[in-house]
């Protein structure tokens, strides 16, 4: 197997303390990165440090990444401490399932504060730093909903659809500086946030078969994919195995979208 290139390179990952998140740090761990875990759920976060207690390429930190001038103090913080940040993950988002006509306006603005300015202000940020050292990749966890309507999903379905062209036009931006920047779109995977989706009213099982009433199709390979199902994929899109692949979309959702 080829040198990932990803042994000693520092990572900033958002939305880090549970669930893909967390998941992306175990693999990028595994290929020897230096990675500071970022969440504003510090219990998650302690929960995770635990899983290597004492490892010095494991780091956490506290983030709102709605706030700027937190990330930029971050980044400060790393960039003294340990050292360039080449890649960074954007995974921070919340869930809204109401109808469009049930969404209240604060509502509307959390999702999109979270989901789409969060990837803009640590984005920005980050292709700042990237741009003067001509190196990096950032890869945003958006979801497959960015490219198909949901029924009661509207605001998280806009502004993952939003992150992904940001996303985009970021990477043609700083294409030229040698950066890439990637989306990967995951479908139903087993996380948090799909178990309260399961409160709701849905289950795995439902989600594999699909429903009619709300013109969703069900899962062609008949299982829902794990977080680490995800997280290869980050990982193989920050890795020097993807060093011509830029402001692509990968789908991973056992074809549940019927597309790439």
């Amino acid at each position: 197997m080829s040198d990932t290139g990803l042994g000693g390179k520092i990572a900033l990952v958002t939305g880090a303390a549970g669930g893909i998140g967390a998941a992306v740090v175990r693999g990028l761990l595994a290929e020897g990165s230096i990675v500071v875990a970022a969440d504003r759920d510090v219990a998650g976060l302690s929960a995770l440090a635990r899983e290597r207690p004492g490892d010095p390429h494991l780091h956490t930190s506290a983030l709102d990444v709605c706030r700027p001038a937190d990330i930029a103090l971050l980044l400060d913080s790393i960039e003294d401490g340990l050292g360039p940040v080449d890649l960074g993950v954007l995974v921070a988002g919340v869930l809204s399932t109401t109808r469009v006509v049930e969404t209240e306006d604060e509502t509307w603005r959390r999702v999109f504060a979270v989901n789409v300015d969060g990837v803009f202000n640590v984005s920005k940020a980050l292709a700042r730093r990237m741009i003067p050292r001509r190196r990096g990749a950032l890869v945003t966890v958006s979801s497959n909903a960015a490219g198909i309507p949901r029924y009661g999903m509207a605001a998280y379905a806009a502004s993952k659809a939003a992150a992904t062209m940001l996303t985009r036009c970021l990477g043609l931006e700083v294409a030229e500086y040698g950066i890439r920047c990637n989306i990967v779109a995951p479908g139903s995977t087993r996380t948090p946030m799909q178990d309260a989706m399961w409160a709701a009213g849905s289950s795995p099982a439902a989600v594999i078969e699909g429903s009619l009433e709300t013109f969703r199709s069900g899962i062609p390979l008949r299982r829902m994919a794990e977080p680490s199902d995800v997280a290869d994929a980050v990982v193989f899109l920050l890795s020097d195995q993807a060093s011509h692949i830029t402001m692509t979309d990968l789908y991973v959702d056992g074809g549940a979208t019927l597309r790439g």
